[in-house]
Protein backbone atom coordinates (compact mmCIF):
# COMPACT_ATOMS: atom_id res chain seq x y z
CA UNK A 1 0.00 0.00 0.00
CA UNK A 2 3.03 2.08 0.91
CA UNK A 3 4.08 1.88 -3.31
CA UNK A 4 0.02 3.01 -4.26
CA UNK A 5 -0.03 6.15 -1.51
CA UNK A 6 3.29 7.66 -2.96
CA UNK A 7 2.25 7.56 -6.63
CA UNK A 8 -1.39 8.26 -6.26
CA UNK A 9 -1.41 10.35 -3.10
CA UNK A 10 -3.16 13.51 -4.84
CA UNK A 11 -5.78 10.87 -6.29
CA UNK A 12 -6.42 9.38 -3.23
CA UNK A 13 -7.04 13.05 -1.16
CA UNK A 14 -9.00 14.16 -3.77
CA UNK A 15 -11.36 10.85 -3.58
CA UNK A 16 -12.14 11.28 0.24
CA UNK A 17 -11.68 7.69 0.30
CA UNK A 18 -9.42 5.70 2.71
CA UNK A 19 -5.94 4.62 1.18
CA UNK A 20 -6.84 1.14 1.68
CA UNK A 21 -9.89 0.93 0.06
CA UNK A 22 -8.68 3.57 -2.99
CA UNK A 23 -8.48 1.20 -6.21
CA UNK A 24 -7.03 1.78 -9.76
CA UNK A 25 -7.27 -0.79 -11.92
CA UNK A 26 -4.03 -1.69 -14.02
CA UNK A 27 -5.48 -1.01 -17.17
CA UNK A 28 -6.36 2.57 -16.11
CA UNK A 29 -2.72 3.16 -15.26
CA UNK A 30 -0.53 1.43 -17.73
CA UNK A 31 -2.07 3.10 -20.88
CA UNK A 32 0.61 3.98 -23.74
CA UNK A 33 0.02 7.47 -23.67
CA UNK A 34 0.59 7.72 -19.94
CA UNK A 35 3.68 5.74 -19.62
CA UNK A 36 5.68 7.73 -21.97
CA UNK A 37 4.27 11.26 -20.72
CA UNK A 38 4.23 10.80 -16.70
CA UNK A 39 7.79 9.51 -15.36
CA UNK A 40 5.62 8.16 -12.29
CA UNK A 41 3.44 6.04 -14.15
CA UNK A 42 6.70 4.70 -16.29
CA UNK A 43 8.72 4.02 -12.79
CA UNK A 44 5.77 2.82 -11.22
CA UNK A 45 6.04 -0.67 -13.50
CA UNK A 46 9.87 -0.94 -12.65
CA UNK A 47 9.13 -0.07 -8.83
CA UNK A 48 6.17 -2.73 -8.58
CA UNK A 49 8.50 -5.42 -10.18
CA UNK A 50 11.46 -4.71 -7.79
CA UNK A 51 8.90 -4.50 -5.37
CA UNK A 52 8.00 -8.08 -6.49
CA UNK A 53 12.06 -9.45 -6.30
CA UNK A 54 13.05 -7.30 -2.95
CA UNK A 55 10.26 -9.83 -1.40
CA UNK A 56 11.72 -12.84 -2.59
CA UNK A 57 8.54 -13.50 -4.95
CA UNK A 58 8.03 -14.63 -8.96
CA UNK A 59 5.95 -13.67 -11.41
CA UNK A 60 3.38 -16.34 -12.98
CA UNK A 61 1.41 -16.08 -15.70
CA UNK A 62 -0.43 -18.50 -18.69
CA UNK A 63 -3.37 -17.45 -21.35
CA UNK A 64 -4.32 -18.52 -24.39
CA UNK A 65 -4.20 -16.58 -27.46
CA UNK A 66 -7.55 -15.35 -28.88
CA UNK A 67 -8.42 -15.53 -33.01
CA UNK A 68 -8.35 -12.53 -34.65
CA UNK A 69 -11.77 -11.16 -35.59
CA UNK A 70 -13.64 -14.11 -33.78
CA UNK A 71 -15.44 -12.97 -31.05
CA UNK A 72 -15.24 -15.71 -27.80
CA UNK A 73 -19.19 -17.12 -27.57
CA UNK A 74 -17.68 -19.17 -24.58
CA UNK A 75 -15.46 -16.40 -22.33
CA UNK A 76 -16.12 -18.79 -19.06
CA UNK A 77 -15.17 -21.93 -20.97
CA UNK A 78 -11.79 -19.94 -21.89
CA UNK A 79 -11.44 -18.88 -18.06
CA UNK A 80 -11.77 -22.09 -16.96
CA UNK A 81 -9.40 -23.79 -19.28
CA UNK A 82 -6.52 -21.12 -18.68
CA UNK A 83 -7.02 -21.37 -14.71
CA UNK A 84 -7.16 -25.22 -14.97
CA UNK A 85 -3.84 -25.24 -16.95
CA UNK A 86 -2.60 -22.42 -14.90
CA UNK A 87 -3.02 -24.74 -11.08
CA UNK A 88 -1.04 -27.30 -13.39
CA UNK A 89 1.99 -25.46 -14.32
CA UNK A 90 2.26 -24.42 -10.57
CA UNK A 91 1.61 -27.67 -9.63
CA UNK A 92 4.53 -28.77 -11.48
CA UNK A 93 6.98 -25.59 -10.76
CA UNK A 94 6.07 -26.27 -6.78
CA UNK A 95 6.53 -29.81 -7.02
CA UNK A 96 10.17 -29.28 -8.80
CA UNK A 97 10.84 -26.72 -5.74
CA UNK A 98 9.58 -29.28 -2.97
CA UNK A 99 6.77 -26.10 -1.72
CA UNK A 100 3.47 -25.81 -1.97
CA UNK A 101 0.97 -23.20 -3.08
CA UNK A 102 -2.25 -21.69 -2.31
CA UNK A 103 -4.41 -19.19 -4.67
CA UNK A 104 -6.17 -16.38 -4.33
CA UNK A 105 -8.23 -14.63 -7.33
CA UNK A 106 -9.97 -11.47 -7.34
CA UNK A 107 -13.95 -11.57 -7.10
CA UNK A 108 -15.19 -13.06 -10.31
CA UNK A 109 -19.07 -13.59 -11.38
CA UNK A 110 -18.84 -16.99 -11.91
CA UNK A 111 -16.69 -17.33 -9.01
CA UNK A 112 -18.69 -21.13 -8.15
CA UNK A 113 -17.86 -21.98 -11.77
CA UNK A 114 -14.26 -21.29 -11.13
CA UNK A 115 -13.81 -23.04 -7.64
CA UNK A 116 -15.44 -26.18 -9.15
CA UNK A 117 -13.06 -26.07 -11.34
CA UNK A 118 -10.39 -25.82 -9.63
CA UNK A 119 -11.46 -28.51 -7.05
CA UNK A 120 -11.70 -30.43 -10.41
CA UNK A 121 -8.21 -29.77 -11.52
CA UNK A 122 -6.97 -30.37 -7.75
CA UNK A 123 -8.58 -33.82 -7.47
CA UNK A 124 -8.79 -35.27 -10.58
CA UNK A 125 -7.36 -38.00 -12.17
CA UNK A 126 -4.24 -36.30 -12.15
CA UNK A 127 -4.51 -34.38 -8.98
CA UNK A 128 -2.67 -30.88 -7.95
CA UNK A 129 -0.88 -32.27 -4.88
CA UNK A 130 0.72 -29.38 -4.16
CA UNK A 131 -2.39 -26.87 -4.30
CA UNK A 132 -3.08 -26.47 -0.16
CA UNK A 133 -6.78 -25.83 -0.86
CA UNK A 134 -9.00 -24.63 -3.62
CA UNK A 135 -8.72 -21.29 -4.28
CA UNK A 136 -9.86 -18.04 -1.92
CA UNK A 137 -11.57 -15.11 -3.91
CA UNK A 138 -11.03 -11.89 -2.13
CA UNK A 139 -12.56 -8.26 -3.02
CA UNK A 140 -9.75 -6.46 -4.73
CA UNK A 141 -10.38 -3.02 -3.92
CA UNK A 142 -9.42 -4.52 -0.35
CA UNK A 143 -6.81 -6.29 -0.67
CA UNK A 144 -3.43 -4.38 -1.95
CA UNK A 145 -1.74 -7.92 -2.74
CA UNK A 146 -4.72 -8.09 -5.33
CA UNK A 147 -4.39 -4.99 -6.76
CA UNK A 148 -0.58 -5.36 -7.07
CA UNK A 149 -1.22 -8.51 -8.91
CA UNK A 150 -3.70 -6.53 -11.23
CA UNK A 151 -0.95 -4.30 -12.54
CA UNK A 152 1.44 -6.74 -12.87
CA UNK A 153 -1.13 -8.57 -15.15
CA UNK A 154 -2.06 -5.35 -16.88
CA UNK A 155 1.68 -4.83 -18.20
CA UNK A 156 1.92 -8.58 -18.74
CA UNK A 157 -1.11 -7.90 -21.17
CA UNK A 158 0.18 -4.98 -22.80
CA UNK A 159 3.58 -7.18 -23.43
CA UNK A 160 1.59 -9.97 -25.21
CA UNK A 161 -1.17 -7.84 -27.00
CA UNK A 162 2.38 -6.23 -28.65
CA UNK A 163 4.11 -9.78 -29.29
CA UNK A 164 1.17 -11.23 -30.92
CA UNK A 165 0.00 -8.63 -33.27
CA UNK A 166 2.38 -5.76 -33.27
CA UNK A 167 0.73 -4.24 -36.21
CA UNK A 168 -2.62 -3.72 -34.30
CA UNK A 169 -0.92 -2.82 -31.26
CA UNK A 170 1.76 -0.48 -32.35
CA UNK A 171 1.40 1.55 -29.72
CA UNK A 172 2.23 -0.68 -26.85
CA UNK A 173 5.88 -1.26 -28.39
CA UNK A 174 7.18 1.00 -25.15
CA UNK A 175 5.87 -1.92 -22.75
CA UNK A 176 8.08 -4.27 -24.68
CA UNK A 177 10.90 -1.60 -24.45
CA UNK A 178 10.34 -0.77 -20.86
CA UNK A 179 9.31 -3.78 -19.03
CA UNK A 180 9.91 -7.34 -21.18
CA UNK A 181 13.11 -8.04 -20.48
CA UNK A 182 12.62 -6.66 -16.67
CA UNK A 183 9.41 -8.99 -15.90
CA UNK A 184 10.94 -12.02 -17.22
CA UNK A 185 13.85 -11.74 -15.03
CA UNK A 186 10.95 -12.68 -12.80
CA UNK A 187 8.90 -15.08 -14.55
CA UNK A 188 8.36 -18.99 -13.77
CA UNK A 189 6.72 -21.26 -15.59
CA UNK A 190 4.98 -18.72 -17.67
CA UNK A 191 3.31 -18.90 -21.03
CA UNK A 192 0.86 -18.05 -23.76
CA UNK A 193 -0.26 -20.67 -26.16
CA UNK A 194 -0.32 -19.23 -29.21
CA UNK A 195 -3.07 -20.19 -32.42
CA UNK A 196 -1.37 -22.85 -34.15
CA UNK A 197 1.80 -23.09 -33.04
CA UNK A 198 1.15 -26.46 -30.83
CA UNK A 199 0.57 -28.27 -34.28
CA UNK A 200 3.41 -26.92 -36.03
CA UNK A 201 5.28 -28.02 -32.93
CA UNK A 202 4.30 -31.62 -32.30
CA UNK A 203 5.57 -32.04 -36.16
CA UNK A 204 8.94 -30.62 -35.89
CA UNK A 205 9.70 -30.71 -31.71
CA UNK A 206 13.42 -31.09 -32.03
CA UNK A 207 13.87 -27.50 -33.61
CA UNK A 208 16.74 -25.50 -33.00
CA UNK A 209 14.21 -22.63 -31.40
CA UNK A 210 12.65 -25.76 -29.64
CA UNK A 211 16.01 -26.88 -28.18
CA UNK A 212 17.10 -23.42 -26.94
CA UNK A 213 13.84 -22.91 -25.32
CA UNK A 214 13.33 -25.99 -23.39
CA UNK A 215 17.44 -24.88 -22.25
CA UNK A 216 16.50 -21.78 -20.45
CA UNK A 217 13.17 -22.50 -19.04
CA UNK A 218 10.86 -20.41 -20.94
CA UNK A 219 8.30 -21.39 -23.43
CA UNK A 220 7.01 -18.32 -25.26
CA UNK A 221 4.53 -20.49 -27.12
Amino acid sequence: MQLKTNVFDSDIKKSSAKPYKWEKKGADIFRPKAIERYISLKSLGFRLLNLVQKMDGKVFYFGIEKEIRKLDGNSLGLYKTVLSNAIRRLDRYCEAENSNFILVLDQHDAHHDLLECAAKTMFGKEPARRLLSPPYHVESYLNQNMQAADWVASITGRLWAHRLQSEQYEDHQKFSEYYWQRLHQLAVHSAVNRRGVQRRERRNENTALGIALTKVGFNPS
